[in-house]
């Protein structure tokens, strides 16, 4: 194969993954992605061409889109800059979370997996069977197993939904759990 149809081939190839993105309502995984394709693809191969079409993207004059890497694969969406426009075409009302759900999601991701009685005792207080059915509802997070303990109480964990909400790969890239001891984050955002 000559030097200027394996560079065309490359295109291609990346125009094919760059057109399923963009058209895709959820995440890509490489799994996914390598079904787009008759032949067979190596996933480091796939990542090589993610890896471009990310930086095609980051060279664009004026970029308004990136492709980003979140728990449960790859996707575009606006850089953060464009939200308070694409904010307009959706005036739905933000949602607020309380200060025992915000509370209740962090020991969950922070310290999962976890029983209620876990999170009842580092909180101090029952958990509401609300509070839990609203994090499930918006699918952050999920039951996972039961502890092998008198009553098998369920064990919740964070889902990829939590993950890929804030824009995260993985657990690690949570911010250290210090760094909200010298602050005070607002809850209701």
């Amino acid at each position: 194969m000559n030097q200027t149809s394996n560079i065309s081939n490359i295109n291609e190839l990346k125009n094919v993954l760059e057109v399923a993105l963009l058209t895709s309502n959820t995440p890509l995984s490489l799994d996914d992605m390598t079904r787009l394709f008759s032949e067979r693809m190596e996933r480091a191969t796939l990542r090589m061409l993610l890896d471009e079409l990310k930086q095609d993207w980051a060279n664009r004059g004026s970029p308004t889109m990136e492709l980003v890497q979140v728990a449960s694969g790859y996707r575009f969406q606006a850089r953060a800059e464009y939200s308070v426009y694409l904010a307009r075409l959706n005036p739905e009302k933000q949602a607020k979370y309380s200060r025992a759900v915000m509370e209740t999601l962090a020991i969950i991701a922070y310290r999962q997996p976890v029983t209620r009685g876990d999170i009842e005792e580092i909180r101090g207080v029952a958990v509401n069977p609300n509070v839990m059915r609203q994090l499930q509802e918006r699918d952050w997070i999920d039951v996972v197993g039961q502890r092998d303990v008198p009553g098998r109480p369920s064990l919740y964990a964070t889902t990829k939904n939590f993950l890929d909400d804030l824009n995260l790969r993985s657990l690690a890239e949570l911010p250290p759990m210090e760094d909200f001891a010298q602050q005070e984050i607002p809850l209701d955002t």
